[in-house]
């Protein structure tokens, strides 16, 4: 494979993922580790990603006081639009991270009257905007790669909420393996969230459907609705469809 299509794969992979691991790349190109390394220190150098330790990271997830490039924005709009109507007047919602889910709280109706829990600071920093619902913020230490609160401290107090929907930014969803990440500590925090909510809501692009990270975030039964930019009735959604998944 030529540097121009390795590098191609990279993108693609990092615009759906997020993030990006040297050893996967190495694996899903068969290429060594140095040269992915390499091919990642050019990417950084011309701007298209953040080079990190042992992997990468995309410029649209990463936290900027300027306006990034947001990928695949219209998919991520038509999302959120469809998850606002879920959101009623009085409820109690948690959410995660994710540039989704900043794309459903700038969305939010002015006057709805709800309380968002998060542990997501670039989220947190957007409810701020919001004229009439009240944001929580769970702080702990902060997971530089995902820009959430992390450690038994966030966990424990996400186990003393009772929240009416989870909001879960998704980085990858297969209806046999369930939702999947990267990190561990990130993960445990995903769990809680979970636990914490009568209903959970994962909110995923369709290019981010059928694909499978290291680490399990939960069973795909443990997710009341999927939300894509697709039709509900469209056949990638079908697997979804068996598994009695609620689809918009």
């Amino acid at each position: 494979m030529l540097k121009k299509e390795r590098q191609a794969h990279i993108i693609h992979q990092i615009n759906i993922h997020n993030k990006v691991l040297s050893s996967d790349l190495s694996v899903q190109l068969n290429v060594s580790e140095d040269t992915i390394r390499r091919d990642l220190q050019e990417l950084d150098v011309s701007g298209k990603l953040t080079k990190v330790h042992g992997g990468a990271l995309s410029k649209s997830f990463h936290f900027s006081l300027e306006k990034n490039i947001i990928y695949s924005q219209p998919e991520k709009r038509i999302i959120a639009t469809k998850a606002i109507s879920l959101i009623k007047d009085g409820m109690f919602i948690v959410l995660s991270g994710g540039t989704t889910i900043l794309e459903l709280v700038q969305l939010l109706p002015d006057n709805l009257n709800a309380t968002f829990i998060t542990v997501s600071l670039p989220t947190a920093l957007q409810l701020l905007n919001h004229p009439s619902s009240e944001v929580i913020f769970l702080g702990n230490k902060l997971s530089k790669t995902a820009q959430i609160s992390v450690g038994a401290e966030v966990i424990q107090r996400l186990s003393e909420i009772e929240a009416d929907l989870c909001f879960l930014g998704t980085n990858s969803i297969d209806a046999e393996r369930g939702i999947t990440d990267l990190e561990w500590e990130v993960i445990e925090v995903k769990k809680a969230m979970i636990k914490c909510a009568h209903k959970t809501i994962s909110l995923a692009i369709s290019g981010k459907l059928n694909s499978v990270q290291r680490l399990q975030v939960c069973p795909i039964t443990d997710i009341d609705t999927l939300i894509t930019e697709l039709n509900p009735s469209d056949p990638l959604l079908e697997p979804y469809h068996r598994k009695k998944i609620q689809l918009l």
